[in-house]
């Protein structure tokens, strides 16, 4: 990865940390699906009229939009919405690396090692620790939602590495942004079945006052920040690396988001969740970060090869910085 690409995986990792303390602002004042089918309605609207959908297949668009717009904060937000501490959250959610690891072998046929597969271990024994220091002191439904909302996230990064591999003309924020039209309707639905039809906008209309302004900031900074800058720099990361070199980058949130809950929240982990921590990030670590750089094979795609020239044309192939990881 150029150095260019690592600053901007450390930008990633600074907006998604700083994400949960927003998320955790917006959750006390709506109800968990409605305020996820809001952060991304904001978007959808716009996209829709705008932006030029990318030239990719609807089934890895769905695939992005299913895994990481709407089981991905579905799972996290009633997590948090439970009593999933903010800090502890952002560390769990990185699951998402080990997964993505586990699902590129299976659908990407990106290659595992003997240590991939030892450090994904070793991070499953962190997570082991965690869920049995919860289950001492609170309940441990939050804890297995928050692994879900990772495992759907990993879901997502396989869908949107498939959907840029799909054509050379992909642009990464365009990507990103059609993502946001899949999950505004189904999280409505599911709000109006399981959190009351009118709970949620009456919620929004009680935000308008002088109390209520910390709401939609909370919702300003997801949609312009979270989502908008810190996923469309994803996605472009994720066309131009495979799933395990990028993933990495996402096991350094949780060092902004505990140390910004710790700061703005109060909240203290146990120590035995901060070792339960730094096992999670050395094994995930380990997992995500001894892969080998291969393009996703076409077969995978299910698309007609492009015509493509015999000289390298990506800039990674030209950069003699560029590292194989």
């Amino acid at each position: 990865m150029t150095n260019r690409d690592r600053l901007l995986g450390l930008a990633v990792v600074v907006l998604w940390g700083l994400n949960f303390l927003a998320i955790h602002v917006g959750l006390d004042h709506f109800p968990p699906f409605f305020f996820a089918g809001l952060r991304f309605a904001v978007i959808a609207i716009p996209v829709l009229l705008f932006v030029p959908r990318p030239r990719v297949p609807w089934k890895w668009l769905l695939l992005y939009g299913i895994g990481f717009g709407i089981l991905q904060f579905a799972f996290l937000f009633t997590a948090m919405r439970a009593g999933m501490p903010t800090g502890l959250s952002s560390l769990v959610l990185q699951s998402s690396a080990p997964f993505t690891v586990l699902l590129g072998a299976v659908f990407l046929r990106e290659r595992l090692r003997g240590i991939q597969l030892a450090g994904i271990a070793v991070a499953m024994a962190g997570m082991a620790v965690i869920g049995w220091d919860r289950s001492h002191h609170a309940a441990l439904l939050p804890l297995v939602l928050t692994l879900l909302g990772g495992l759907a996230w990993a879901f997502g990064n396989i869908g949107s590495r498939l959907a840029a591999a799909s054509s050379e003309q992909v642009n990464p924020l365009h990507l990103t942004l059609w993502m946001a039209v899949v999950p505004p309707i189904p999280m409505f639905v599911l709000s109006a079945l399981t959190e009351g039809p009118a709970t949620g906008w009456n919620d929004l209309i009680d935000s308008c006052s002088a109390t209520g302004w910390p709401a939609y900031a909370a919702l300003a900074y997801i949609v312009a920040l979270g989502t908008i800058a810190g996923s469309g720099l994803w996605t472009y990361l994720m066309s131009r690396y495979p799933a395990g070199t990028v993933a990495p980058l996402s096991l350094a949130v949780p060092v902004v988001g505990i140390a910004a809950s710790w700061a703005f929240l109060h909240e203290t982990p146990s120590a035995l969740s901060l070792f339960g921590a730094v096992i999670v990030i050395a094994g995930a670590f380990t997992a995500t970060s001894a892969g080998r750089r291969v393009r996703v094979p076409e077969a995978a795609l299910d698309t007609p090869a492009p015509i493509r020239p015999a000289e390298p044309t990506r800039r990674s192939e030209l950069d003699p910085n560029f590292v194989e990881a």
